[in-house]
């Protein structure tokens, strides 16, 4: 997924699903700034620490319902998103900087996930499917049917 993004040092870039930090950790090893979500309080808190103390200081994490996004930090060139979603998110897609790329599992029926890459240009959008993954389902928002 990261490989897909094809991440360029200037990029802002936001993460759903934060879990560990392991990724966070990874993307901000190639990109500037990281911006990642994860819905757990637990998690977010513990990874934001760790991320802290293993010297990573160009991550910020946000305990909230990563469906959302993190408008306030927008806009992003490249999202990565780490859970599948039943569908695209609006505000992510409307958080996505001109030229960015957007990588995410999406559910095309149950047990069948497809990893999706967005692209805009021009304002508008393009979707391709990349191959199909096996991801946790994302909570939160897309967890509602």
């Amino acid at each position: 997924m990261t490989e897909i993004l094809a991440l360029r040092r200037d990029d802002r870039v936001l993460e759903i699903g934060t879990g560990s930090g392991y990724q966070a950790a990874v993307l901000a090893c190639i990109a500037d700034e990281v911006d990642s979500i994860e819905i757990d309080p637990a998690l977010a808190e513990k990874a934001s620490g760790t991320l802290a103390r293993l010297g990573y200081p160009n991550v910020r994490v946000r305990q909230g319902d990563g469906f959302f996004g993190w408008e306030e930090r927008a806009p992003y060139d490249a999202m990565i998103v780490t859970c599948a979603s039943r569908r695209i998110p609006t505000p992510l897609i409307d958080q996505l900087a001109e030229g960015g790329r957007l990588i995410i599992p999406v559910e095309k029926r149950p047990g069948s996930q497809v990893l999706t890459l967005v692209t805009k240009s021009g304002g508008k959008t393009r979707a391709r499917e990349v191959l199909a993954v096996r991801f946790v389902p994302m909570t939160g928002e897309a967890g509602i049917r």
